[in-house]
């Protein structure tokens, strides 16, 4: 690839499996909105985080097609990797507005508002299996399809389809997380993708936080 760039699995299982690949610029800044739409659509990655300034923790997100206000696992990426490259900051500073952004208990999270991401359409499955039995519904769908595995322990079964901003089925969604905090009102796990884990906590001002594991790859 023409673009040096980090990449990053986000939101991870205890053992390092399963994660959303992400793509992160650290040198990122000075780049025409053109140009960083070209090289996220080069490195393919559903997202690709451009920081323009390490110490403000000012970036820019964009998946293949579009550039987004918000989306969760470029944050928690964003934020894990300034921190493992000795640069960590407190507050994240998309095109949304101010994302708080902490470590506990070997998790990355980020706090925002859910309206801050794409509105995705949450539909609300019988089951586990017909969560898994899903299709790719194609067009310009931004589905967030899902199903309790464990309603008293609050663990449930995702699955994330943002067909409208050029991405087929996410591996793992903290846009979507921050809305499912949202829906739900409660502290959740939510198993996505082939093996990925997101942990949401809502809070009672509207914010909702998301957090995870990330695991290096280069």
């Amino acid at each position: 690839m023409s673009a040096p760039h980090h990449l990053l699995l986000v939101f991870a299982d205890p053992g390092g499996a399963g994660g959303n690949p992400l793509g992160v610029m650290l040198e990122g800044g000075g780049m025409s909105p053109d140009g960083r739409q070209a090289i996220a659509a080069e490195l393919g990655y559903s997202e690709t985080v451009f920081i323009e300034d390490r110490a403000s923790g000012r970036l820019r997100i964009h998946t293949p097609t579009v550039e987004l206000p918000l989306a969760g696992h470029p944050l928690v990426g964003a934020a894990w990797l300034l921190d493992h490259e000795g640069t960590p900051v407190d507050t994240l500073r998309p095109p949304a507005g101010d994302v708080p952004t902490w470590t506990e208990q070997g998790l990355t999270w980020i706090r925002g508002r859910p309206e801050w991401g794409p509105p995705y359409d949450m539909q609300m499955l019988d089951s586990v299996a017909a969560i898994d039995a899903l299709d790719v519904p194609g067009g310009d769908a931004l589905l967030a399809a899902w199903a309790w595995e464990d309603e008293a322990a609050g663990r449930l079964r995702a699955r994330v389809f943002p067909n409208r901003i050029g991405i087929t089925e996410d591996e793992a969604t903290g846009a979507a997380a921050l809305q499912f905090g949202a829906l739900l009102g409660r502290d959740l796990l939510i198993r996505q993708g082939v093996g990925s884990e997101l942990h949401v906590r809502p809070f009672d001002d509207g914010t909702v936080a998301v957090g995870g594991r990330v695991v290096l790859v280069r």
